[in-house]
């Protein structure tokens, strides 16, 4: 069988062989575009010093036989979308560090918003155990019976008596009334307004019994005309402790509580709004 050749002259019995004989070369020499600007750099936080030497030793090896325009290599490899930081990062900086796949030394940076938030957690965490110390406080001044209490910096303060108030501070019939009486039936119980010790329990002129505190503070509160009391001299006591009960020993024209307050240098001073300033109000 005659045998039919192309115009070259060339057999084409051979299919493949001449197909694979028409297939172009490739130019041997390439080179990688120059390091991308700072913008693009910023976006970028996975690089790697040593990838990014390897790449710049190719470029000085090659690029002096390389006589083909440069590609934009840069297009064709993905680059790491992830937040922007404003910290120059030592491997990006590096020759082709930006060119590297996302998972090739990866540099691992908590996102502002992530920080925030952590930020808020730790705070909330805070004041929850801020609150939850402050409510055992007020439970504490309210377990032995007392009406109320309020919590002023760290200490609680708590109504005295449950009763009705009858006589205010200053003058009364040609005389001075140095605190408050709050009017009950005797038996009715007088807590410790704050934490302190008992400097005085007993016997006084004018009260017939009385229970005098001093507070942490180095104020003094005074309960007067007591029936009965709890308490002895030099005894630790805790806001909302019961100390005495309300009587009508001493001078006294029906059954109250004489209620005093006496500033750390030993002064009475209006109880109403020494009280008000604590939460307590009349």
């Amino acid at each position: 069988m005659a045998r039919h050749r192309s115009p070259s002259g060339a057999q084409a019995d051979n299919p493949d062989r001449a197909t694979r004989q028409r297939v172009v070369a490739v130019p041997s020499g390439h080179r990688l575009p120059a390091p991308p600007a700072a913008s693009l750099r910023g976006r970028a936080t996975v690089a790697a010093v040593a990838a990014g030497a390897v790449v710049a030793a190719g470029q000085t090896l090659v690029s002096p036989l390389s006589t083909v325009a440069p590609q934009a290599v840069s297009a064709l490899v993905p680059v790491a979308d992830v937040t922007e930081v404003d910290t120059p990062n030592p491997a990006v900086e590096a020759i082709g560090g930006d060119q590297l796949l996302p998972d090739q030394f990866t540099l691992t940076q908590l996102d502002p918003a992530s920080q925030v938030d952590v930020q808020n957690l730790a705070k909330a965490v805070d004041l929850g155990r801020e609150l939850a110390r402050q409510a055992a406080i007020i439970k504490s001044a309210l377990s032995h019976g007392a009406s109320e209490a309020h919590l002023y910096g760290d200490l609680a303060f708590v109504r005295p008596a449950v009763g009705r108030l009858t006589s205010m501070f200053g003058a009364r019939w040609g005389t001075s009334h140095f605190g408050i009486d709050i009017a009950g039936p005797i038996g009715t119980p007088i807590y410790a307004l704050t934490d302190g010790v008992v400097e005085e329990a007993g016997p006084a002129t004018g009260f017939g019994l009385w229970v005098v505190l001093r507070h942490t503070d180095g104020s003094q509160s005074v309960y007067g005309h007591v029936n009965r009391m709890f308490v002895d001299k030099g005894e630790k006591v805790e806001a909302g402790e019961e100390i005495a009960e309300i009587g009508n020993r001493g001078y006294s024209t029906g059954p109250h509580l004489h209620l005093e307050i006496w500033d750390e240098d030993g002064s009475k001073i209006n109880p109403i709004p020494w009280l008000r300033k604590r939460g307590i109000d009349f």
